[in-house]
Order: C-alpha cells, then sequence, then structure tokens
C-alpha cells in the first residue's frame, strides 16, 4: 500500500512509518519544516514539504494523488496556544479529509483523543483542544466519501509497547504506550471492516490483532 501520514513528525506518526516501511509499504510523511526530514527517511518515509495551516485543498490532493489510504496524526502539539489547536487540530484535519475526498482515497484514519466532544465545555486549553478535535471528528464522520476509522487514545505514554490493549466504542480512561497506539493504526489499516467505527484505546489484556478483528465483527 502507499499510505500518506499527515504530522509525520509526530511521535505516533514516526512509530506508525518505521512499522510500515519495515513490512514493505510505500509511505509518505507530510511535514512543515524541512530540518524534519532526515528523521522521516531514517524511519522509513518519504517527507512532504507541506504546511497543513497555509496549504491549499489542492496542494494537499496533489500530495495524495496515487495513495490507498491516508492517516492524520498532525496536532498543535503541547505549548501551542487555542489558536493553533483551531487551525491544526481542526482545521488541518477537515483540510486533509477534503483532500481526501478530492483525491478518491477512500480509506482515511483520525488519530484523534478520549474526551473528544464538539460540545465540549470550558475555555482552558485543553478543553480547546477537545472542542477542536470533537469538530474535526465530526466533520469527518459527516463524509460518505471515507471509509474513515476515528481512533481515540487514552494517555499517552513513552513506554515500550506491550501489543495488549482493550479497543472498544468506550473503553473508560487509561493509559496506553504510543508504540502500542502505532501497532493498532497498523491493523486498522489492514481491517477495512472497521470503516465507520469511532474506537478508545487503552492498555489491555488482548493482542492487537484480535482487537481489531473483534471490533469489526471478525
Amino acid at each position: 500500500m502507499r499510505i500518506v501520514i499527515a504530522g509525520g513528525h509526530g511521535q505516533i506518526a514516526l512509530r506508525l512509518e518505521r512499522l510500515l516501511a519495515a513490512r514493505g509499504d510505500e509511505v509518505a510523511g507530510i511535514i512543515r519544516r524541512a530540518e524534519q526530514t532526515d528523521d522521516l527517511r531514517a524511519a522509513g518515509a518519504e517527507p512532504v514539504l507541506c504546511d497543513l495551516e497555509s496549504a491549499s485543498v489542492e496542494e494537499v490532493a496533489a500530495h495524495l494523488q496515487g495513495a490507498d489510504a491516508a492517516v492524520f496524526a498532525a496536532g498543535a502539539g503541547p505549548g501551542s496556544g487555542t489558536a493553533r489547536k483551531d487551525t491544526v487540530d481542526r482545521g488541518a484535519a477537515v483540510l486533509f479529509a477534503d483532500a481526501a475526498v478530492r483525491t478518491g482515497v477512500r480509506r482515511h484514519l483520525v488519530v484523534s483523543s478520549m474526551g473528544a466532544d464538539p460540545e465540549h465545555e470550558g475555555d482552558d486549553v485543553f478543553d480547546v483542544y477537545l472542542r477542536a478535535k470533537g469538530e474535526a471528528d465530526a466533520y469527518v464522520r459527516g463524509l460518505d466519501a471515507l471509509d474513515w476509522t476515528i481512533l481515540r487514545p487514552g494517555m499517552l505514554t513513552d513506554d515500550a509497547g506491550t501489543g495488549l490493549v482493550r479497543l472498544e466504542a468506550s473503553t473508560g480512561r487509561g493509559p496506553v504506550p504510543r508504540d502500542d497506539v502505532a501497532a493498532t493504526l497498523v491493523e486498522l489499516l489492514d481491517t477495512p471492516a472497521t470503516a465507520g467505527l469511532t474506537l478508545e484505546l487503552i492498555s489491555g489484556s488482548t493482542p492487537v490483532s484480535v482487537a481489531v478483528k473483534s471490533v469489526a465483527g471478525n
């Protein structure tokens, strides 16, 4: 497969790129800073320079040409203010989805956040973040031209992955290693029957492949 990942230099994205490249997939990661290119190449991905905060839908669509799947893993990141929660966590997600529709790339994964809700209340930065992610998720879910799956991990950690997770429509809160989030994204890409699902992910006792097959009804 050829997979294009928005937010290609993110911590989950770099892990995902390594996993996909190691098994022979063609991976491209969209980044906005040229100094990030070496890290992507080291992960086995093709770096694509494109600022999703300023690009047009046509520009992003050009980078999606020929892709079999698209993964939105971008985020404004810790330390960013409320304005960038809107331009990246909401705006870039909407733009990337629109570009996928325009290009005809149906399979579309979104790395969201547990608690994302367009009706979330509050004015703190994290409140704005959860609202922005929720608005982006709602937009993607409204696009009939996409076979979308939205993954909402719990508290992300840098612990080594165990390959054991809990993946359900609602898991309750809990931590999950970024390694296991990336592994779950690979399985979701390989399981088209998970299209149309919004899933929460935390550490658990079920192997990733079994957990994904279970939610897919297999």
